[in-house]
């Protein structure tokens, strides 16, 4: 057996074991996200708000009745979750009320 070779064989291993202590088919959720918080630079950039109601529908990018996180394409989650992950603040989860100027309606 050559050194790289068994250099291989000891980073997979050592991958292998680690997969053993993570917990196996457990699905990230909304709960388990941080809130995005209004002040989060990336929340101001984008115009995020947590109620939708208090942004003037003139200024909208995208006019339409009724924009808020909970129609927009990019939010996921199950619907009726009040906060829920979206695709523009990975790691994060807005309000199910809220707004942001990359708002983009449901196909």
């Amino acid at each position: 057996m050559s050194k790289i070779a068994r250099r291989k064989f000891l980073q997979l291993s050592a991958v292998a074991a680690a997969g053993c202590f993570v917990q196996p088919g457990r699905e990230a959720r909304a709960s388990d996200l941080p809130q995005l918080a209004e002040d989060d630079p990336m929340a101001k950039a984008m115009k995020y708000t947590h109620d939708a109601s208090t942004v003037d529908a003139a200024s909208r990018n995208n006019p339409a009745a009724d924009q808020t996180c909970a129609n927009c394409a990019l939010v996921q989650g199950a619907d009726g979750d009040a906060w829920r992950p979206c695709q523009i603040f990975p790691g994060k989860a807005v309000n199910a009320n809220g707004w942001c100027s990359v708002w983009a309606p449901k196909a």
